[in-house]
């Protein structure tokens, strides 16, 4: 026996790591017979099956950073291949994948997506609207594995059960998941964004958790940073879920719409991500048309005061919502809408002022504003004659033209009599006006009278003057 044991022959099987080669050297029992253990069958089987994709597996889980020139461009080819074979066999299982090979190709995918993203710069948040490919690769060197490895695990997501995946993908899974949401490269959003909202189709038990990790990222870009790049791909997922809700609305929606999709409208960048926040918006007055005010007040609240781009859309938004909002409530929000339509009309920035008068091409809008007509014509009216008698823009004028036609028409005699009122306005606001330079008159030559004698008393006697 000794002999064997130090002979060359013996050391192969020494080194040998098979679960075959444990059940071998289990003790013998009181026969002196070796027991015999159905795993050992069972476990060759399984190497022999699946081996080789463990193998492959393996490889995966080394990491390359694209930016160390010691790392090889052909090691880096071979995993991207390694990773389609995976790719390749996930697709289309023969049968339900077992556990021992779900864990380790969960385990890689966790190493390759959950990364350090890089801190954002203000080239790359251009960049991000923007869909050239030599930008984007630039931004993003490791794509080509990151790719693949989110077609992995879509492919898990929809080929295995959710009750046998829960146990790996798992809350702390979906938190590192929606934090590369602020990655910059918008192939990997758009890639998370398809992932994620299968987990949430899918995933029932998960739903909960996963609207209310959305909303922190919400309220966290609003209330605090203002930095986020992937609000609009999150709001996609929002806008799936919303439409899906039942009606009549749970409290917890109707909140999540006034405490999270109303504030993100003051978002300094808004415009990337207004047209996906207008339409879950929509959609929440389209399920409850009641919830129309709150979410034109809510617009009107955070209405920009120097940003033209913002109001623009902001403007379409407000005609979309009118065309949803329950009619009981054209009364009570007809004014709002109409003054803050009729401000814009008055902007000194053409584009501005012409969507505005384009409003007037809505039906709806038109209705709503004929609901309240005595309140809305004088200061429809009064903006439209400014901009006759003052703007700058040839075209805006035509425009403005065609709504005093419009509006003359619907009612001339209330038409007449706001400009009535516009012209005694004007003749009060003139003799204020008149008043006011009189006593700036009288307060100069009190000046110029008195500042050589009583140089301390100047300031008394004019407020004295003034005050009469």
């Amino acid at each position: 026996m000794g002999i064997l044991r130090n002979s060359p022959k013996a050391s192969p099987r020494k080194k040998s790591t098979s679960l075959q080669l444990l059940f071998d050297l289990e003790p013998n029992n009181s026969n002196g017979t070796k027991i015999f253990s159905p795993k050992s069958g069972k476990q060759s089987a399984f190497e022999s099956e699946y081996g080789e994709i463990l193998s492959i597996v393996s490889h995966c889980c080394s990491i390359f950073t694209f930016t160390d020139p010691l790392e090889s461009p052909s090691e880096r080819d071979i995993k991207r291949l390694k990773l389609f074979q995976l790719l390749s066999f996930v697709k289309k299982p023969i049968k339900p994948l077992p556990e021992e090979i779900t864990r380790p190709v969960v385990s890689m995918l966790s190493a390759n997506l959950f990364r350090p993203l890089p801190p954002s710069s203000k080239q790359t948040v251009i960049c991000e609207l923007t869909e050239d490919e030599d930008l984007v690769s630039t931004l993003s060197p490791a794509w080509p594995h990151l790719q693949v490895a989110y077609d992995i695990l879509l492919r898990l997501v929809l080929n295995i059960d959710p009750k046998i995946l829960r146990c790996y993908v798992d809350e702390p899974f979906l938190v590192n998941l929606l934090s590369l949401f602020q990655s910059e490269n918008p192939r990997e959003r758009e890639s998370l964004k398809n992932v994620y909202h299968r987990i949430y189709s899918r995933f029932t038990f998960y739903r909960a958790f996963m609207r209310k990790s959305m909303n922190h990222v919400f309220l966290h870009y609003v209330f605090e940073t203002e930095k986020h790049s992937g609000i609009g791909e999150l709001l996609e997922i929002w806008g799936s879920i919303i439409n899906g809700f039942a009606v009549p609305l749970k409290e917890e929606h109707r909140l999540f719409l006034m405490r999270v999709l109303i504030p993100l409208h003051k978002g300094k960048g808004m415009q990337v991500y207004h047209r996906q926040l207008a339409y879950c918006t929509n959609q929440f007055v389209q399920k409850e048309p009641m919830l129309g005010g709150v979410a034109v007040r809510g617009i009107l609240k955070y209405w920009p005061a120097t940003n033209c781009q913002k109001e623009v859309l902001l403007i379409g938004e407000l005609e979309e919502l009118v065309e949803n909002i329950d009619p009981g409530h054209y009364r009570k929000l007809a004014l709002p809408i109409c003054a803050q339509i009729s401000r814009c009309m008055n902007s000194l920035n053409s584009q501005v002022a012409e969507r505005a008068l384009y409003v007037w091409n809505n039906e709806q809008f038109v209705k709503m504003a004929s609901s309240m007509m005595e309140e809305v014509f004088p200061v429809v009216v009064e903006s439209v004659e400014k901009n006759l008698k003052w703007h700058w823009s040839e075209s805006v004028k035509q425009l403005t033209e065609n709504v005093k036609t419009m509006i003359e028409e619907t009612d001339p005699n209330l038409y007449d009599s706001c400009l009535e009122e516009m012209a005694h306005k004007e003749y009060l606001a003139g003799q204020e006006d008149i008043k006011r330079r009189e006593k700036w008159e009288r307060l100069e030559l009190a000046a110029a009278k008195n500042h050589q004698f009583f140089p301390a008393t100047t300031m008394s006697t004019s407020l004295t003057l003034l005050s009469k």
